[in-house]
């Protein structure tokens, strides 16, 4: 009978702050369901838009371009405060982690107050017509995971600051910054279909 052999593994870390992490792959994996939804979202925008002869409807204006165009940049430079946040994670800096998400916060604050007074601007809800509840939609709930990332922000700050914060909440930073890649760059296809479509596929057939 062979002799068993074992692995003394007692000196590894209980928790890998890394992209091999657990964790790390269970928020890929709902990004993928969240980013399939929204595709879904953009394909039955364009399959409406398929059976409508006007689109937007009559004495529908499209979406305004001014105010959605320039949230386009805090959204984008938030990620940089993401990473930063990402890598202090890695090296348990206190600061860099405080830093990071502190400028991530900042900017998509600035991010939702703006696109909040681009939606006050629109000229029509959900219950305008099919052009409207899709539109909303789109809207209210790329906006819900954004509000989403933002209060889960928030909370890792208040528990980094207080110092009370180990491994597992490293862990939380890091992979707090793969949910704020995914948002930002998800909103970029639904950008050009909530503003640009409407300019460019719209009006009669």
């Amino acid at each position: 009978m062979s002799e068993r052999r074992t692995l003394d593994v007692s000196g590894l870390p209980p928790y890998e702050i890394s992209n091999q992490a657990p964790l790390f792959w269970g928020q890929v994996l709902m990004c993928l369901i969240e980013g399939t939804l929204l595709c879904m979202l953009i394909a039955t925008y364009f399959y409406l838009r398929l059976g409508i002869d006007v689109w937007p409807g009559p004495g529908v204006h499209p979406p305004g371009l001014t105010l959605s165009s320039w949230a386009l940049i805090p959204l984008v430079a938030s990620c940089v405060g993401s990473y930063l946040a990402s890598e202090a994670a890695k090296k348990d800096s206190r600061s860099g982690m405080l830093l990071g998400m502190g400028l991530n916060l900042s900017l998509a604050v600035i991010f939702l107050v703006l696109r909040a007074l681009d939606w006050n601007s629109l000229n029509f809800t959900w219950a305008s017509d099919a052009h409207g509840s899709i539109v909303w939609t789109i809207l209210f709930l790329h906006s819900y995971d954004i509000v989403a990332d933002i209060l889960m922000t928030a909370v890792l700050i208040v528990i980094v600051a207080s110092g009370r914060y180990g491994p597992r909440q490293r862990i939380g930073v890091h992979v707090d910054s793969v949910l704020w890649y995914f948002l930002v760059g998800i909103w970029i296809p639904l950008y050009g279909v909530v503003y640009w479509a409407p300019r460019l596929i719209g009006a009669s057939r």
